[in-house]
């Protein structure tokens, strides 16, 4: 019987609403995942709302579930994902997990989204940046950045897509295999530009051209990974497959989402993510949208 894929998810949880371990878990699990979840944080909700209330896992707390998880033989998994990190000393202890599982597992996926900001602002401390640049990204099998967090991380500014295939073969170079521009401003007005850039096998570059809505969301980021961790995993690593089914579900939950919000009243209650109503886009997304690319003889490429 073949073993059912298993994910441990270090990311924030919040008591209602849809952002990190909340986001990531439910559709996981309706695409055969099953999920450990370890929680960065425990807030009643998202830092949009007016109160905020909760708990920050501590160092120590973190080394206690990694200690009872390697004391009963659990530490085996096929995929990381990790998200949001507030602290470099937390950071730090998720690089050496990331090793310690690795070390058992040869073949898990490490899937890092490197959250630490958009639009020219950074909201994590800045002595976050070399551990995700030097030890984290060349650790990953696919890395998730936006279009700052890429330019963060190489030191590249990205006015152009060749800039922005730059700044990939600069992470591949260092060792990750994949790397996916989740949001640039390289579309135009009515359209984001996503990029995809993977040296497994033949090697592939893609984009693909995502319509704007009028809404902000949170957790979305938190969702298009875990998506593209799912079907990734069960394209067998078809970058352009994974990338058009994941946008295909994104699309449907946030064009639900905004028109609940605009029924309802547009506040940050009423735009959290349409996730349960949305259990068949998850299960069975309908591709409308599609992946422009081709294969590329990518220097150095070895990964099969």
């Amino acid at each position: 019987m073949e073993e059912t894929p298993r994910v441990c998810s270090i990311q924030s949880h919040v008591v209602y609403g849809y952002v990190g371990n909340k986001s990531a878990t439910f559709p996981l699990q309706l695409l055969g995942f099953e999920v450990d979840a370890i929680n960065s944080v425990q807030f009643s909700n998202h830092t949009g709302y007016a109160v905020i209330k909760g708990q920050v896992l501590t160092d120590k707390d973190f080394d206690d579930l990694v200690e009872g998880l390697i004391g009963n033989n659990l530490d085996v998994y096929t995929h990381l994902l990790t998200g949001y990190v507030g602290s470099l000393t937390f950071l730090d202890r998720i690089a050496n997990f990331v090793k310690h599982v690795k070390a058992k597992n040869p073949n898990l996926i490490f899937v890092c989204d490197p959250v630490m900001g958009d639009n020219g602002r950074m909201y994590v401390p800045a002595e976050l940046l070399p551990t995700y640049s030097n030890v984290l990204a060349p650790l990953a099998d696919i890395l998730t950045p936006n279009q700052y967090e890429i330019e963060l991380l190489t030191g590249c500014t990205i006015k152009t897509i060749d800039d922005a295939w730059q700044a990939c073969d600069i992470l591949h170079d260092r060792g990750c295999k994949t790397v996916v521009l989740s949001s640039t401003n390289l579309g135009d007005t009515q359209h984001f530009l996503a990029l995809a850039s993977s040296r497994i096998g033949e090697g592939m570059k893609l984009t693909i051209s995502i319509p704007k809505l009028d809404a902000s969301f949170t957790g979305s980021g938190d969702l298009f990974t875990s998506l593209l961790l799912a079907w990734s995993h069960k394209t067998g690593n078809n970058i352009k497959l994974a990338m058009e089914k994941t946008v295909a579900t994104m699309q449907k939950v946030l064009q639900r989402t905004e028109a609940y919000a605009k029924a309802k009243g547009v506040c940050p209650k009423n735009l959290e993510l349409q996730l349960i109503q949305s259990k068949q886009d998850i299960e069975k997304p309908h591709v409308e949208i599609f992946a422009k690319g081709e294969a590329c003889d990518c220097k150095g490429n070895k990964d099969k």
